[in-house]
C-alpha cells in the first residue's frame, strides 16, 4: 500500500466533498482519539483488582492511571511542536506504534513497577495521537466541513471514555485484568494500516528544522506541568505541605518556562500567539468549562448514592447518561458549527452550560434522577456544541507549522481543567457538605455540598462567557 502524496491530499481538502481517501484517512484519526480516550478511562475500574493481584495498596496502583495522565499532560505540547518539525504522519505513525507495543506490555507487566512504567509509555504514545489528530484536520479535510470533523472527534472521545468502565467491567470479570489492555492491540493495528495508507505524507522541507527543536523549553514545560498535575493528583484531594511545595515548584518553572521562550531562537511555544485573542480565549474557555465538566464525574456518584440514595447499579447507569449525551451530539454539533459559524455557536454551547450549572443547584432533591438528569444532558449537550466550535475557531485559519503545537496546547487546556476540576471542584464539594466522611454524611450535607459545587461551577461557565465576548469584540 502506497501512502496518499500531500498534493493529492490538499486537493482533496480544498474541494467540496471528502474523497474516500480522506473519509478513510478521518477513520484512522478518529480510531486514534477513541483509542487514546479508552485508555484513560478503561484502567479506572480496574484498580481494585489490580491491588490485589499485585499485593499493593491504593496509593500504589493509582499511579497505573497517573502515570498514563502525566506522560500526557506533560508531552502533549511538546510532541504536537515535534510534529510540527519533523512531520506529523511519521510521528502519528510512531505513536500509534509506541501506543498499541506498550499496551501489550502492560497486559504481560510481571510487576507493578513494570506495569506503571508500560501505562507511561502508552501515555506518551497517546499524547501524540491526540496532539496529532486535530493537527491533520487542517491537511485532510476541506475548510468549510471542519466543525463537522471536529465534533467527530469529539465524539470518538466521549466514546472512549464512556466506554472505558463498562468495557473493562466485563473485560475484567471475563479474562482478567491483562484483557483490559489486550483489546487496545487490534484497534491499534487498525489504526496504524489506515494511517499508513491515507494520510498525506510529510513534506520533505519538514526535515531540516528538526535542529529547531526547543529542549530546554521543553524540559521546562514538562516539569512545571508535572508538578503542577500531581499537585492536584496526590493526597486524595487533602492539600499539605507537599501539594503547596509542588505548587510553588509549578510557579517558579513557570516563569523559568516564559523567560527561556523569551530568549529562545526557536521556541517550544511562541508567546505572541497568545495576543490572538481567539487563540488565548480558546486555551482559557476550554479549561475552565472542562472543570465543570469533571464537577458531574466528581460530585455526580455521591450525590446519586448520598443525597438520592441509588445504589451502585443505578448510580453507575445514571453517570453514563452524560458522556451518551456527548457522543450522540458530537456530529451533530459540527455541522451546525458548519452551517451556523464557530463563534455564535462558541456563545450558544456555553449559554446551555450557563443554564444547566445554573438549574441544577435550585432542583429539590424530591425531584429525584429526573431532577439530576435533565440539567446535567443540558449541560452535557451544551458543552459538545462548544468544544466543536471552540476546536474550530483555535485550529482554523492557523500557520501549517504551528498546527502541532496549537492542537497540544488546546489539548492540554483541556486536561488541566480535568485535573484541575477533580481536585478543586472535589474541595468546594467537601466544603459545602461540611463533611469529613462523604461515605457517611446526611443526605442533606451532600445536598449542600452540590448545590456549592454548581454554583461555583455556574460561575466559571459565565466567566467563560464573558470571555467569549470580549475577545470577538477585541478579535473586531
Amino acid at each position: 500500500m502506497k501512502p496518499i502524496p500531500a498534493k493529492r491530499a490538499e486537493a482533496a481538502a480544498g474541494s467540496l466533498e471528502p474523497t474516500p481517501s480522506v473519509r478513510w484517512g478521518l477513520a484512522s484519526l478518529s480510531l486514534s482519539m477513541l483509542l487514546a480516550s479508552l485508555g484513560t478511562s478503561i484502567a479506572n475500574v480496574g484498580l481494585p483488582t489490580l491491588a490485589q493481584a499485585f499485593n499493593a495498596s491504593f496509593q500504589q496502583v493509582q499511579w497505573v492511571v497517573l502515570a498514563y495522565l502525566l506522560a500526557i499532560t506533560t508531552l502533549i505540547v511538546s510532541v504536537g511542536r515535534l510534529g510540527d518539525l519533523i512531520g506529523r504522519r511519521r510521528l502519528l505513525l510512531a505513536g500509534i506504534f509506541l501506543f498499541t507495543t506498550a499496551s501489550v506490555l502492560c497486559a504481560v507487566a510481571p510487576t507493578l513497577c513494570m506495569l506503571i512504567a508500560a501505562r507511561a509509555l502508552q501515555g506518551l504514545g497517546a499524547a501524540i495521537m491526540m496532539a496529532l489528530t486535530m493537527a491533520f484536520i487542517g491537511e485532510t479535510i476541506p475548510k468549510d466541513k471542519t466543525g463537522s470533523a471536529m465534533g467527530l472527534l469529539g465524539t470518538m472521545s466521549a466514546i472512549g471514555t464512556a466506554l472505558g468502565p463498562s468495557l473493562g467491567g466485563v473485560l475484567i470479570a471475563g479474562f482478567g485484568w491483562p484483557a483490559i489492555f489486550l483489546v487496545n492491540p487490534p484497534l491499534g493495528i487498525l489504526t496504524l494500516l489506515l494511517a499508513y495508507r491515507f494520510l498525506p505524507v510529510d513534506r520533505r522541507a519538514a526535515q531540516t528544522a528538526r535542529t529547531g527543536f526547543d529542549h530546554v523549553g521543553t524540559l521546562l514545560l514538562a516539569m512545571t506541568l508535572a508538578a503542577y498535575a500531581l499537585a492536584m493528583t496526590t493526597g486524595r484531594g487533602n492539600f499539605g505541605l507537599r501539594n503547596v511545595a509542588l505548587l510553588l515548584a509549578a510557579a517558579v518553572g513557570a516563569a523559568l518556562f516564559v523567560r527561556a521562550e523569551t530568549k529562545a531562537r526557536t521556541p517550544l511555544i511562541q508567546l505572541a500567539m497568545f495576543r490572538n485573542p481567539v487563540l488565548g480565549a480558546g486555551f482559557v474557555m476550554s479549561a475552565l468549562v472542562t472543570t465543570v465538566v469533571m464537577a458531574t464525574l466528581v460530585v455526580g456518584p455521591f450525590y446519586l448514592s448520598g443525597a438520592l440514595g441509588l445504589d451502585v447499579a443505578r448510580v453507575g447507569l445514571v453517570l453514563s447518561v452524560g458522556p451518551l449525551v456527548a457522543a450522540l451530539t458530537g456530529v451533530p454539533a459540527g455541522r451546525i458549527v458548519d452551517r451556523f459559524g464557530a463563534h455564535r455557536m462558541t456563545l450558544a454551547g456555553l449559554i446551555g452550560m450557563a443554564a444547566g450549572a445554573s438549574i441544577l443547584p435550585m432542583v429539590p432533591t424530591h425531584f429525584g434522577i429526573p431532577g439530576y438528569l435533565l440539567p446535567l444532558v443540558i449541560i452535557t449537550a451544551g458543552y459538545a456544541l462548544f468544544q466543536a466550535a471552540n476546536n474550530t475557531a483555535v485550529m482554523t485559519d492557523i500557520r501549517p507549522d504551528q498546527r502541532g503545537v496549537i492542537s497540544g496546547l488546546l489539548n492540554l487546556s483541556r486536561n488541566l481543567g480535568l485535573i484541575t476540576g477533580a481536585s478543586v471542584m472535589g474541595t468546594v464539594f467537601a466544603f459545602g457538605s461540611a463533611a469529613t466522611d462523604m461515605m457517611t454524611a446526611r443526605p442533606e450535607a451532600v445536598a449542600n455540598g452540590m448545590q456549592m459545587t454548581f454554583t461555583v461551577a455556574a460561575v466559571l461557565v459565565f466567566a467563560a462567557l464573558a470571555i467569549a465576548f470580549a475577545s470577538h469584540h477585541w478579535r473586531d
